[in-house]
């Protein structure tokens, strides 16, 4: 049984979203901090990405080792990141070792060491992750695209550049702590078997007195947009593209979520039928919905060979076309059934219901109860989803792709 979800705000502007699950021994917890990549200076991008690291060599009592070991006794999967818009700490762990992880993030994110000499291990670590996208080409498609995508700096990698990393010191970092840890608006979202009392106040113990902070500001400059190639000499050719749609929390985002359920989203989908089973013109092709707190847009990626890699790009612009004439019921109903069907797996993972609690929060400012996101996906009509078709979107792209020679993009499709 899911018991109703409880919510309050700290004295430091940390917002905390708590759901007990009695029918699981787990629980999980999601931070989201409202200062993500795009706010990190200029000259300082990857920051984030080894902040991430550093944080966890050392923190309160516990010097590096021992902080490890700590973590590593409870059991707990942890997983952090960053985004443009927020950096994300959590995990998952059994529910009686819950107040003891709490009490260990309160020393990381509260009072790291951050020490001189634990730094350069963390930036090599960063390093080596941006030198794993030479071996994987579809997430480096997709990084290129959003930074040629999206207003600078909302594209930034939150991964880092590598002359930006290479430059990098110990204080600019903790200067990037001090501005990206921007307690008040934070989110914090508890879920699992819990006892709520106990549990709202403990948090309340461990983070209610941090000051509140200012949020940092900071100017969009126009996207890049267009074409990039990225020269390459393998025998494949990895292609990304991207067309503005409006963001989550739209009252469009249900019929976006459709749209790319339909066009890309499983071996039932046009491109999957078109370009891939119909034409053999590519191994891999899919969209999907990608939002920031203010813009978003609807990203698709495929896969091919040199030879049929126009031909495959000009038959995904022409299934966009044929897109605007609208969906069927027969498409619209498996794309429900497929929404409905990913609600309800989420809702089964604590972590994956902490991570949208902590989202609902974070982009709506609300949380949105189960019933209500099931209402707006079985309410979805071809003639609803027709309003976003006849809208002004879907008809400029951005792309990118890798490979050994450039596409031939006409210039209205760029």
């Amino acid at each position: 049984m899911t018991e109703p979800i409880e919510q309050i705000r700290l004295n430091s502007g940390l917002n905390v979203i708590v759901q007990p699950v009695e029918h699981v021994e787990s629980a999980s917890f999601t931070f989201l901090l409202p200062g993500g990549s795009a706010l990190l200076p200029d000259g300082c991008c990857g920051a984030a990405a080894v902040l991430n690291d550093w944080l966890f060599r050392g923190a309160g009592p516990y010097n590096s080792r021992r902080l490890i070991d700590a973590l590593d006794s409870l059991g707990l999967h942890r997983q952090s990141g960053a985004s443009p818009d927020y950096l994300s700490y959590g995990g998952s762990l059994e529910s009686g070792n819950l107040f003891k992880a709490l009490e260990l993030y309160a020393e990381i994110l509260l009072r790291p060491h951050l020490d001189s000499t634990l730094f350069e291990p963390s930036r090599q670590l960063a390093l080596q992750e941006l030198e794993a996208l030479e071996d994987d080409p579809p997430s480096k498609v997709s990084l290129c695209l959003y930074e040629r995508f999206y207003p600078d700096p909302l594209g930034r990698p939150p991964l880092g550049k590598e002359e930006d990393l290479r430059r990098l010191t110990p204080e600019q970092t903790r200067q990037v702590k001090s501005r990206l840890f921007n307690w008040s608006g934070a989110v914090l979202a508890v879920v699992g078997k819990i006892h709520t009392d106990a549990l709202l106040s403990r948090i309340e113990s461990l983070f209610g007195q941090t000051p509140p902070s200012k949020s940092d500001q900071f100017s969009l400059r126009p996207p890049a947009g267009g074409y990039q190639h990225i020269p390459n000499p393998g025998a494949q050719v990895h292609i990304g593209f991207m067309t503005e749609v409006p963001p989550f929390g739209s009252p469009l985002s249900y019929q976006i979520l459709a749209v790319s359920a339909i066009f890309g989203g499983g071996m039932s989908s046009r491109l999957f039928t078109e370009v891939r089973e119909k034409r053999g013109l590519c191994y891999a092709v899919g969209t999907r919905y990608h939002s920031l707190r203010s813009r978003a847009g609807l990203v698709g990626y495929t896969g091919t060979t040199p030879d049929k890699a126009d031909e495959t790009l000009a038959v995904i612009l022409s299934e966009f076309q044929r897109l605007r004439n609208g969906v069927t019921e027969d498409e619209l109903s498996r794309a429900r059934t497929g929404l409905k069907s990913t609600m309800i797996m989420q809702n089964e993972s604590t972590a994956a219901t902490a991570f949208r609690l902590a989202a609902d929060k974070f982009f709506l400012n609300r949380i949105r109860p189960l019933e209500e996101i099931r209402q707006a996906i079985e309410s979805l009509t071809p003639q609803s989803v027709q309003e976003f078709l006849d809208g002004p979107f879907l008809k400029q792209f951005t792309f990118v792709s890798l490979g050994p020679k450039p596409l031939q993009i006409s210039q209205e499709n760029g």
